[in-house]
């Protein structure tokens, strides 16, 4: 019951009358910004703290401040109110003839070799459905879909997926990317131990390729010779285009990236190289339509490019 009378007083126009208060300071003020007399903005106030049973506000001379209990409260009213903005939005599009949203995060080798092929073909499909894309690291990925502000997720294969479903999405194989001139540029193959002794152009700390790189480094027993980190695929071949040191990135990034510059590649012979793109969701059976849909495009992107 106590539940129920909860939700009962959390209505928006009480929510968006709370966080007025604490943007305002006084009760007075916010009422005014809201057209709501200040008699009944303050019995909607009194009834609120009566229903959780604590004070959100502490009434001083100077204006009402948040108690801890309020802090807490803001917290969730702000979601809350947002998520109302994004319903407004996503049914707006519907007027205008969307017919379905759908919000994904991948990580970058996701996102530069594969999606935007395999989003074209669904879009030409479902011309009607709008897309929201996000690039995040693997791990941030993971979180991105537990903590639901993703509908789909795209990481590598290798990390953590905590409880998540997850099912293949494409393969992919890592290279050295370097100049012609490069004292290793003569080789076909390679094991990541033999460049060991040379410089290094490293991704940003929270890639997975950084780390399966340092780790790789640790186990033959040396360090990584990192001269300089950057943020993407395109600063990696940049990088090594200026001779600042090898990278290592995806071989599709090297064919639409790194041999426009004139660099070239050379195989790692590693099992880590060699890996997968993974798909993962919170419950394919909880997804919308439309996410379903997407989902179910993206399950057979491989076999297609088999195919």
């Amino acid at each position: 019951m106590a539940i129920i009378n909860l939700l009962r007083k959390l209505d928006l126009t009480t929510l968006q009358l709370f966080l007025a208060v604490q943007e305002e300071g006084t009760l007075t003020r916010a009422a005014e910004r809201e057209a709501i007399a200040v008699s009944a903005a303050s019995k909607r106030l009194v009834d609120l703290e009566q229903a959780v049973g604590v004070a959100l506000f502490s009434r001083k001379a100077r204006g009402m401040e948040l108690t801890p209990a309020g802090q807490t409260l803001l917290t969730h009213a702000r979601r809350m109110l947002l998520s109302v903005e994004k319903i407004g939005i996503e049914l707006a599009e519907h007027a205008q003839g969307v017919r379905g949203y759908a919000r994904m995060v991948a990580n970058l080798s996701a996102i530069v070799q594969f999606l935007p092929e395999d989003l074209r073909a669904f879009l030409q499909l479902h011309a009607q459905v709008k897309l929201e894309l996000e690039e995040r690291p693997s791990d941030s990925v993971v979180r991105g879909v537990e903590d639901s502000w993703a509908d789909i997720g795209i990481c590598s294969g290798d990390v953590d997926i905590r409880g998540l479903h997850s099912t293949l999405y494409r393969y992919d194989s890592l290279v050295l990317v370097m100049r012609p001139d490069h004292e290793l540029a003569s080789h076909q193959r390679l094991p990541f131990a033999a460049t060991l002794d040379c410089d290094h152009v490293g991704l940003h700390v929270n890639s997975s390729i950084n780390s399966r790189m340092h780790l790789a480094a640790r186990e033959a027993g040396r360090a990584l010779q990192v001269r300089i980190q950057v943020p993407g695929f395109d600063a990696v071949c940049r990088m090594a285009q200026v001779g600042m040191g090898l990278g290592v990135i995806p071989r599709e990034v090297f064919q639409a990236i790194g041999r426009p510059l004139g660099l070239v590649s050379v195989e790692l012979e590693d099992g880590w190289a060699e890996r997968e793109l993974r798909i993962v969701v919170r419950d394919p059976l909880s997804l919308s339509p439309v996410t379903r849909v997407l989902f179910d495009h993206l399950s057979a992107a491989e076999a297609r490019a088999a195919g």
